[in-house]
């Protein structure tokens, strides 16, 4: 099941992996509003976990959440239990307890490890440990697992203790060295992209300020083929054949094409978050541009979660080869992640086409 869902990637990267999910809970409106657009109007909502009558929920196996960020990330104000969206964490574990679930995967941002010193981490640690769980996590970087956004979230495997004897400890995926071309995500030919007008006006204005004058000019920038350039309040940054992190209420991630600059577009947000072109073309005339915007820098990296879900099947089988799921989420584990992915990308550019 689908917790803190946004727009549904952490459920996608499992689909694409072979399971079913049975319903969502997400509390924001506009996100549902997209997240209904990718998987359909029948969806059930549970909305406010914190509010869930949890004999309410159906049956499942797994749990996967992206709970929320702001109270632990660097950009907030990190206040945790004193901020209610800190508290979801209890609440999640309140399902996990009642609902007795096999396995729960977690996502955050990276600075929840550093967070009051690393005392945050640990807290939410033992608290599941208390709860019956065996935890494990990692900072990984979505740009590890062929997709070329640098994107470093914290991410946590869960297994119920008492499910059987482990044989072996759980891991993370191993980085997947496969070369990511930026040009095959940057595919956006509308020309309501270009800077020009005043928007060229205002990039011209920022780069005279007092950060960086003298120091570069649009010539310059639109030699720049394929490189992002990420225009922040205090410096200009550029990057090589990959992305920055994208973010909610980003703005100024612009690159050079044909000898243009142009603004990343919505569709391209929602690429290098690994959603497929298809589903991401169903939004067109249904969400706004900068709803989309905003919601592909809160989401989770599809590729990740797929590259995670297939490790931790490895460990299940191993662990398990009776099966550790009900026959209604039996997941094909025998195609090779780095084998699935390289044909993923290859369709998809085949669709965009």
């Amino acid at each position: 099941m689908d917790f803190c869902a946004w727009i549904g990637c952490g459920r996608l990267g499992l689909e694409l992996a072979w399971f079913n999910c049975v319903w969502f809970s997400e509390i924001n409106a506009k996100a549902e509003e997209t997240y209904r657009t990718f998987f359909g109007e029948e969806e059930k909502n549970y909305w406010d976990l914190m509010k869930i009558n949890v004999d309410d929920l159906p049956d499942f196996d797994l749990l996967i959440a992206g709970f929320p960020c702001q109270t632990f990330s660097v950009i907030g104000q990190r206040k945790w239990m004193e901020d209610p969206r800190g508290q979801v964490i209890l609440w999640i574990r309140n399902i996990l307890k009642k609902k007795n679930i096999k396995y729960f995967i977690l996502e955050n941002v990276k600075w929840l490890v550093n967070h009051e010193q690393g005392t945050t981490i640990k807290s939410i640690v033992a608290l599941l440990d208390e709860a019956g769980y065996y935890v494990t996590w990692k900072i990984l970087n979505t740009v590890d697992y062929w997709l070329p956004q640098s994107r470093e979230r914290v991410y946590f495997y869960w297994v119920r203790k008492n499910l059987w004897p482990f044989k072996s400890k759980l891991e993370f995926p191993a980085k997947l060295i496969k070369k990511t071309w930026l040009n095959e995500y940057l595919i956006e030919d509308d020309e309501k992209y270009i800077i020009s007008g005043k928007k060229l006006e205002t990039l011209t204005y920022y780069l005279k300020n007092k950060y960086n004058n003298g120091q570069y000019n649009v010539k310059d920038l639109i030699k720049k083929e394929w490189f992002i350039i990420d225009t922040r309040q205090s410096d200009i940054r550029f990057y090589n054949n990959m992305s920055p992190t994208l973010r909610t209420g980003r703005h100024g991630l612009l690159y050079s094409k044909d000898g243009k600059l142009r603004e990343i577009s919505w569709l391209e947000s929602l690429l290098l978050q690994w959603i497929p072109y298809k589903l991401a073309t169903k939004t067109i005339n249904k969400i706004t541009d900068k709803d989309l915007l905003w919601q592909a820098g809160n989401a989770m990296s599809v590729n990740v979660i797929v590259a995670l879900w297939k490790k931790f099947l490895d460990f299940i089988t191993l662990n398990n080869p009776h099966g550790g799921f009900s026959s209604t989420l039996i997941s094909n584990s025998k195609v090779m992640i780095s084998e699935w992915i390289w044909h993923y990308r290859n369709v998809q550019q085949l669709e965009k086409r």
